[in-house]
């Protein structure tokens, strides 16, 4: 059985095979054939942070592959107050099909996942978001930006520049990753990263300096500044962060045909401007969309699995 946890726990070829099936179904669900993949099964879906995104894409996409969603809000549930992990874990997998989990500490996820009987899937942690990296990558395959790909990530070194940094480096292509002093990424999710990037080709670099990792990238893309549960530091941050919003200026330093993507939700002004997120290279609302599309191939393919 396997779990949806990072990007690091899979090899090119299983990722490529996600992506494939995921763009599979969305062409299926665009003519409006709607296969029953996951018949009768339940996704459990704890929330521990709030979401627009992970609950509306997760619950339409289980009901469209046949299942049904059940959410759990960390206070509606006996995890809210005090109640083990573990033992969140091994009631709730006897009574589902798979479960999502949105939370902070990356180690309660994998907590949850040692003690469960089905799969379990990261809808974010503090580390990773995962489930965001392959609806990116299907927004650039769509886009036709695959090959020769440079992604340059201006911004907090924060989940979503880990995720970033698994994805490259397990499917070989170039990534900039450029943040301010102090807002690095994790030592240790950079140095597995370097690792996996010897095996697959993948060039990869870090630095703080936002307009030389974007100068001629393909896709440039970056996060909010101040993430949830970060904001008692918005005046520091958004001090620290000056010269990382990518506007104009920084959008001219890019390849020509660069696309711009954001995970949303995007505060205007702050890590980008009005012009670049409503503008023509902007994708963002592809990008959104292809949530639903890419963990409906994520929830399938793990169903496919469960019994290796």
């Amino acid at each position: 059985m396997k779990h949806f946890l990072t990007l690091a726990d899979f090899t090119k070829e299983e990722l490529e095979e996600i992506l494939a099936l995921s763009i599979k179904v969305k062409q299926e669900t665009k003519q409006r054939i709607f296969k029953d993949y996951l018949p009768k099964q339940v996704l459990g879906m704890i929330f521990e942070k709030s979401s627009t995104r992970t609950r509306v894409s997760f619950e339409t996409g289980i009901y469209q592959l046949g299942g049904v969603g059940l959410f759990l809000s960390s206070s509606d549930i006996q995890l809210g107050r005090g109640e083990p992990m573990s033992d969140t874990s091994r009631v709730i997998s006897r009574m589902v099909d798979m479960v999502m989990i949105r939370t902070f500490a990356h180690s309660k996820l994998e907590e949850f996942a040692q003690y469960s009987k089905v799969p379990v899937i990261n809808g974010l942690t503090d580390d990773f978001h995962p489930v965001q990296l392959m609806a990116d990558y299907m927004t650039i395959i769509e886009e036709g930006k695959d090959k020769d790909l440079v992604v340059a990530y201006v911004g907090d070194g924060n989940n979503l520049a880990h995720s970033w940094l698994m994805l490259a480096s397990k499917l070989g292509f170039e990534l900039r990753i450029a943040t301010p002093k102090g807002y690095e990424v994790k030592e240790e999710i950079l140095n597995k990263a370097l690792g996996f990037a010897k095996e697959s080709g993948a060039k990869i670099i870090v630095n703080n300096n936002p307009k030389e990792a974007v100068k001629n990238a393909t896709v440039v893309t970056t996060d909010t500044w101040v993430s949830m549960g970060q904001e008692d530091e918005k005046e520091k941050r958004v001090k620290e962060f000056e010269g990382y919003i990518v506007d104009e200026a920084m959008m001219a330093l890019a390849h020509k045909d660069a696309i711009f993507l954001h995970c949303l939700p995007a505060y205007r002004g702050y890590e980008v401007s009005e012009a670049v997120f409503e503008g023509s290279q902007s994708k963002v609302f592809e990008e959104a969309e292809n949530r639903l599309h890419a963990q409906k191939g994520i929830m399938v393919w793990l169903n496919e699995k469960r019994n290796d």
